[in-house]
């Protein structure tokens, strides 16, 4: 387990286990400089943190993208210094935001091991109110969202109520598809009626990446700006 403090206190086969990868892929992503050194504690023993699992989610995104490996050490070269998880997590974000809807069938052992973790049952019911998976047709089979499945196992572990998130859940989704559809109407503007729907497909793919990095950017600089404010209410 990690600390409050986010401090590197994870084996490598902890490691491991979290992100759904196997401990050679581990160590062969840090031979390659991909994942930064773990912290040496006693008896030589490497510890990894959240930066480490945070990395090899955005590295698997991008691989899942079809990205060479050499691509993905350039990508990674190119991101600033002094990335919190939470600038990894929206980089995924944006780079999972490429990709059209994927959902996947799994049994509960693929399930487990894409989730990097056991799920109990009371962990699968919130994953289903979360819509992240489905019972499929199939006995003992589910209908796995791959896009919101590391969203969706990372929220089991917050320490906040269940219907708390599913209504945070229902806010997002409102204010997304009324901004989705303003947006809609000004890129509709740009395409002239006589174009061909290529044209337009070809608009929407170059435009969307770029606006779900503004939406996020965006979002997390006014939720900073939000919580100075309450911090500055409880303080006074």
């Amino acid at each position: 387990m990690t600390t409050g403090t986010e401090e590197p206190t994870l084996t490598v086969d902890e490691l491991a286990a979290r992100a759904g990868v196997t401990v050679r892929t581990v160590r062969f992503y840090s031979t390659k400089g991909l994942l930064p050194p773990p912290v040496i504690g006693p008896r030589r023993v490497g510890h990894y943190g959240q930066e480490h699992l945070s990395r090899l989610a955005l590295i698997e995104e991008l691989q899942h993208q079809g990205m060479t490996l050499a691509g993905i050490e350039r990508y990674l070269q190119q991101l600033p210094e002094g990335l919190t998880t939470q600038d990894l997590a929206i980089h995924r974000a944006v780079v999972a935001s490429w990709a059209p809807d994927s959902a996947e069938e799994a049994s509960r052992v693929e399930l487990e091991r894409r989730a990097g973790r056991p799920l109990s049952e009371q962990d699968l019911a919130r994953l289903v109110a979360m819509s992240v998976v489905r019972e499929a047709a199939a006995p003992g089979t589910y209908r796995v969202d791959l896009g919101l499945l590391r969203l969706g196992v990372q929220l089991l572990d917050v320490p906040i109520a269940h219907e708390t998130i599913l209504a945070a859940r229902t806010v997002l989704m409102e204010h997304t598809r009324a901004a989705a559809h303003e947006l809609s109407l000004l890129f509709r503007d740009e395409v002239s009626e006589q174009e061909s729907v290529a044209a337009v497909k070809d608009l929407s793919a170059h435009m969307q990446p770029l606006v779900v990095q503004a939406l996020l950017t965006t979002f997390q600089r006014s939720l900073k700006e939000e919580l100075r404010e309450w911090l500055k209410e409880s303080e006074s």
